[in-house]
């Protein structure tokens, strides 16, 4: 499937697990509301592994959440007092079957399933050492490399909690892990706290999720945000909490979890994406002030910033595009016209709103340019006046290598065109972006610092070698 705002950057993925506590939960169930929850993350591929005494279970596929797991298929599964989820967008790995997760792993060691979030810059060096060594892999997913590295620690390391302690002085990059053994439920996020992780209760039952919102859709409350660079391991004992990894180098959370990639009523290491949003829009308020006469928003995550705008700047705010309901984040696209002009299948202006009236038009993010270009045009076909463009994130210069589809400069407008430029290409009368500055400011409360690295090009872990990055892209192309 084809994302219909196909220029929009892509979510990574999202993880979720728990470890029941109270005999009438069901896991299944709760996994599912999750996974649900969390589908704006992944809308590739997801997958379940259920923990019934010591046996795992799997069930994984291509397609949303509840295409996969259908009534049917919830109804078979078995019932066990641990399950561990995933949904997936690929950024690393091609769109099969096989690259689905969660990954379940038999060894000498016993049992082990695994989900992961985020991307690893030193995975291809990786992958090559342990085929060398005589190692196997059935996907082109870093996350099995990340597998592959714990069971051969698990090999000397007294527990497996010991294990992925070991495996993350090998890591380097962003991740963000559930791990399920025999008799425990793991959660690690890589020492910058690149993306979420947090963990919450249903009931006595204990909960890890990538995102607070899915905790409170399976019915549970939020307890706390995992630590960069902390272990926390669920068994019969209670909850014990691993740091030998935590403060070991400065945090670097991706900034875009706040702009655009987390659901608005998700709370991330202290700060509400809601708020945060509506934080940028008053900057921008502040460094591009435009004499107009309404403000819209982009649905979704151009709504916030646009009310924030709004709030800061007193020009009224409209809803001036209304969103396809029934389409979601991707769409079959059968030929090329149509991938053309996507973004008339999924919006459609208010002429009421914009018609004879200046526009000030807030969208979260401007990558590629295709998608911006089409949103104007409608809205010039509605009779807007004017329209001002303004981005609640900076101008994307740079790839990401830590979970984030912006992997070529060539591919990105602001990257290759000055603002004048831009201008033209979207039809716009002004332009503006918030600043580097400014988008570091907008998650107030937040304990972390970001990584702004695809906005300035200075990453919080240094990028892969290109020959390795290159060699290993080469390789998944060909799979």
């Amino acid at each position: 499937m084809q994302s219909v705002l196909s220029d929009k950057p892509h979510e990574e993925c999202g993880v979720f697990g728990i470890y029941r506590r109270d005999g009438s939960l069901d896991v299944i169930a709760s996994t599912y509301y999750g996974l649900y929850a969390l589908q704006h993350r992944g809308q590739e591929s997801c997958g379940m592994a259920v923990n019934d005494d010591g046996l795992i279970t799997k069930r994984r596929d291509l397609g949303l959440v509840n295409e996969v797991f259908t009534r049917q298929v919830l109804a078979g599964m078995p019932r066990g007092n641990m399950c561990i989820g995933h949904v997936r967008y690929a950024t690393t790995g091609i769109p099969v079957r096989a690259n689905a997760q969660p990954f379940v792993i038999r060894h000498i060691k016993g049992n082990m399933a695994l989900a992961h979030n985020g991307n690893l810059t030193n995975s291809a060096e990786l992958r090559r050492e342990y085929e060398l060594a005589g190692g196997i892999f059935h996907s082109t997913s870093d996350t099995e490399v990340i597998a592959y590295a714990i069971t051969r620690e698990r090999l000397t390391a007294p527990s497996i909690e010991a294990a992925v302690e070991r495996t993350m002085d090998r890591l380097s990059g962003a991740y963000s892990l559930v791990v399920m053994s025999a008799r425990k439920l793991i959660a690690a996020r890589d020492p910058h706290g690149f993306h979420p992780l947090c963990i919450g209760k249903i009931g006595e039952s204990d909960v890890i999720a990538s995102e607070s919102c899915a905790i409170a859709a399976a019915g549970g409350r939020f307890v706390r945000d995992v630590d960069p660079g902390e272990v926390v391991v669920f068994d019969g004992n209670g909850c014990r909490s691993l740091r030998s990894h935590c403060g070991v180098c400065e945090s670097g959370m991706c900034v875009f979890e706040y702009v655009y990639f987390a659901r608005p009523d998700s709370v991330l290491d202290g700060a509400s994406v809601h708020r945060a949003r509506r934080n940028a829009g008053a900057l921008l308020a502040a460094e591009h002030p435009i004499e107009a006469d309404v403000v819209i928003g982009v649905p979704d995550s151009g709504l916030d910033a646009a009310l924030g705008y709004s709030q800061a700047s007193g020009i009224p705010y409209g809803i001036g595009l209304l969103k396809n309901k029934y389409i979601g984040r991707t769409f079959i696209q059968p030929d090329q016209k149509l991938r053309e002009n996507t973004v008339r299948i999924k919006l459609n202006p208010i002429s009421d709103t914009v018609a004879g009236k200046r526009v000030v038009l807030v969208d979260d993010s401007i990558v590629r340019g295709t998608t911006s270009r089409q949103i104007v045009q409608l809205l010039r076909e509605a009779g807007a006046k004017e329209v001002h463009f303004l981005s609640s994130a900076p101008m994307f210069l740079y790839p990401c290598y830590f979970g984030t589809d912006i992997d070529s400069r060539d591919k990105l407008i602001a990257a290759n065109h000055t603002i004048p430029e831009m201008e033209g290409m979207l039809g716009v009368e002004s332009l503006g972006f918030l600043s580097v500055e400014g988008v570091k400011r907008i998650a107030e409360g937040c304990r972390l610092h970001f990584c702004t690295g695809c906005f300035s090009g200075e990453y919080p872990v240094p990028p892969p070698k290109e020959e390795q990055k290159s060699r290993f892209e080469k390789k998944l192309s060909e799979s």
